[in-house]
């Protein structure tokens, strides 16, 4: 799955952990930021304000020191819901896993379909793809039933920017993860589209994911129709499944004229690809753009797809970089599945 430059990695397919104090990775500022805004959302709420200067006006009162304090005591009182979503972002930024599920379990108390505690304690408890499939699947289930059929048909389009939503959107991205690292290619790919279809827009980046599966699934017309409504996307790993595509598609001109753009924005991913380099033990977190790291990430991406289709890989070992390569000694290195 995607990751965006500078900022934290998607969700990962499920680790074997140990311990009960095991220091987790801050995720501060994505979660601090939604609760800041549905803080904002509610100190306004039913408040009539005759123009944006008045919000403004209002909102300014509650700025300074102690900005989210201000706007908490603007608000009206919690509700049940609210306070399990206030404990499952704690939980999200918690140091230890243990303290992380003690606050997703408090959370559950409050409101058994809170949807982000469900997603901790499954990335937490399960041991295996298929108990995590299953609890993210139970995740899934309690987004829908609080957002309501309703809710979600007349909001469709528009997801994401709605903050109430994230957490729904988040469980759908966890179980597309999870289902294309089972290979059950399909299932990932209706999940990517429900997502592209209620946020077109696509700030988790699904759509470079979605690629990937369609190429893997070899739905040519699939992959297809994404790259022509993402066509002014130029991001390494659409450029690098153009070259795919254009391969698959019989084209082998318009692949070298792909290829050729692909390498010019990330030369780094025929380099893994072709074995001249070896790939790290670990995923990076995060990338900038033209950087190996961003090249793990297309792979992480693309690399199934590209696998299965060996003919394509033999093409692109004949065409690589002409300037000529430097091998680089295979090191020893972890077996890990790059997924996300």
């Amino acid at each position: 799955m995607t990751k965006q430059p500078g900022e934290s990695a998607k969700p990962k397919a499920k680790k074997q952990r140990d311990p009960k104090a095991e220091k987790l990775e801050p995720k501060a500022s994505q979660f601090s930021t939604e609760s800041v805004l549905r803080d904002v959302h509610r100190a306004i709420e039913g408040r009539d304000f005759g123009s944006i200067e008045e919000l403004n006006a209002y909102l300014a009162t509650t700025a300074g020191t102690g900005f989210k304090q201000s706007l908490r005591e603007a608000r009206p009182p919690l509700s049940p819901e609210e306070e399990a979503q206030e404990l499952a972002w704690d939980a999200m930024d918690a140091e230890t896993e243990e303290q992380a599920r003690k606050l997703a379990k408090l959370a559950l108390t409050k409101d058994p379909d809170c949807v982000d505690a469900l997603l901790i304690l499954a990335d937490i408890e399960a041991h295996s793809a298929k108990e995590a499939i299953a609890a993210v699947e139970k995740a899934v289930e309690a987004g829908e039933r609080t957002l309501g059929k309703q809710y979600i048909a007349k909001n469709t389009g528009y997801f994401w920017g709605l903050v109430e939503t994230r957490p729904y959107m988040r469980a759908l991205l966890q179980l597309a993860v999870l289902r294309q690292s089972a290979g059950h290619l399909r299932i990932a790919i209706r999940l990517c589209d429900k997502m592209l279809k209620l946020n077109p827009t696509d700030n988790q980046g699904v759509r470079e994911m979605a690629l990937g599966c369609y190429l893997a699934a070899d739905d040519l017309a699939g992959a297809q129709a994404l790259l022509q409504h993402y066509k002014i996307d130029e991001s390494a790993t659409f450029l690098w499944g153009r070259v795919l595509e254009r391969f698959l598609g019989g084209d082998r001109s318009g692949a070298r004229r792909a290829l050729k753009k692909a390498r010019e924005a990330n030369g780094y991913v025929e380099l893994y690809m072709s074995g001249l380099r070896p790939l790290p033990a670990e995923a990076p977190e995060t990338y900038t753009l033209g950087s190996e790291a961003e090249a793990l990430c297309v792979l992480e991406n693309l690399m199934q797809a590209w696998a299965k289709h060996q003919k394509a890989i033999f093409w692109l070992l004949d065409n690589l970089n002409p300037l000529g390569i430097p091998k680089v000694p295979h090191a020893p290195r972890k077996k890990k599945e790059i997924v996300q």
